[in-house]
């Protein structure tokens, strides 16, 4: 499955006009995080030429995070790279990237028309869709976005071969909760001794672990390193 996520959506019009270019090409599950002006939206239906009558019910959250918890894998679209290591995909390589994680829960992610996505937001995904566009003119809009990534999903149809248990990804929502245990570890032992560089310390954490595309058997391993570091395991 392949959610479309829009977050901080701005203007019902651009939300309707995402569902639209959706459907144009056989997508379904459209996700939501705080749109501004709320949900449902009367320009967005409007927009949607009736796309939302036949998609699956749209998806609001609250927080981004929140949004993705049940993902294995997420693109974050952005024109700005930033200081970020990540990998870096243009649409069509996404959508090639996509389609080896057929058996997976695929994220791609769209930031709100003034601003994009914010730094923390793009720390919590995997990799980067950015599109190769006029240097000189380099502004898509939200649905324009939508529709260039639907289309690239659209082509690719080869079936990967389905991974083994062992292999498989873990969820965000997994992949989240070892990351709150392994940060207020590190609080409790005064790892964090500036706090005005707190935020980008941990931002760089979660950079680290959401990079790695950690499966789900090594996520257990890492999940059994805290608790024997914390006492909580001992020797038989």
């Amino acid at each position: 499955m392949t959610s479309i996520i829009l977050v901080n959506s701005q203007m019902g019009e651009n939300i309707g006009a995402a569902a639209r270019a959706m459907q144009n090409f056989g997508l379904n599950d459209l996700r939501l995080v705080s749109p501004r002006d709320g949900w449902p939206n009367e320009r967005a239906i409007q927009m949607s030429a009736g796309a939302f009558d036949v998609m699956s019910p749209v998806k609001v959250f609250e927080t981004f995070k929140e949004s993705i918890a049940d993902l294995h894998y997420v693109f974050a679209t952005t024109a700005r790279i930033r200081d970020m290591n990540k990998p870096v995909f243009t649409p069509n390589e996404a959508a090639a990237e996509s389609q080896k994680r057929n058996d997976q829960n695929i994220g791609i992610v769209f930031g709100a028309e003034r601003t994009g996505l914010l730094s923390d937001d793009l720390s919590l995904c995997q990799s980067i869709i950015s599109v190769p566009t006029n240097p000189d003119f380099s502004s898509l809009n939200l649905g324009q976005s939508v529709l260039l990534m639907a289309y690239e999903l659209s082509k690719v149809t080869t079936p990967p071969e389905s991974a083994s248990e062992q292999s498989f990804p873990a969820s965000q929502s997994d992949v989240h909760h070892y990351l709150e245990r392994l940060i207020q570890d590190l609080e409790d032992r005064h790892f964090f001794r500036d706090e005005g560089l707190k935020p980008t310390m941990i931002r760089n954490i979660q950079n680290i672990f959401t990079r790695a595309d950690i499966t789900d058997q090594e996520l257990r391993t890492l999940q059994g390193t805290l608790s024997a570091l914390r006492g909580n395991k001992k020797k038989p």
